[in-house]
């Protein structure tokens, strides 16, 4: 006796469908080929995830590096300066604070 798979096909295929509605050609219309490209996106959208937190890290680093010149400092003196004097601040809040303007908070 076989196993028919109808509904249960037929909802994993609308799922995949669905996921690659805003694909374009026959991406978003034919199974295999929509399956194949929905498969590739979520690849590149886990590598992304990775790479958006090196991108901000490097932005956060950059606005700090350029506080930290205007000061007649280099970065690295800057941050060693926060350490000693126990400033608990992330690179991610001493750049929110340099945009906002606060950055008196973080004047050495």
């Amino acid at each position: 006796m076989r196993v028919k798979r109808g509904n249960v096909a037929k909802v994993r295929r609308k799922g995949i469908l669905k996921i690659a509605s805003g694909f374009r050609g026959s991406s978003n219309r034919l199974f295999r080929t929509a399956n194949a490209r929905v498969m590739k996106s979520m690849l590149h959208a886990y590598v992304g995830r990775k790479n958006k937190k090196r991108t901000f890290r490097q932005i956060w680093i950059a606005r700090i590096k350029a506080f930290a010149n205007g000061n007649q400092k280099s970065y690295s003196k800057f941050m060693v300066d926060l350490k000693k004097s126990n400033v608990g601040l992330n690179r991610k809040m001493l750049a929110q604070l340099i945009i906002l303007g606060d950055a008196s908070v973080v004047n050495l």
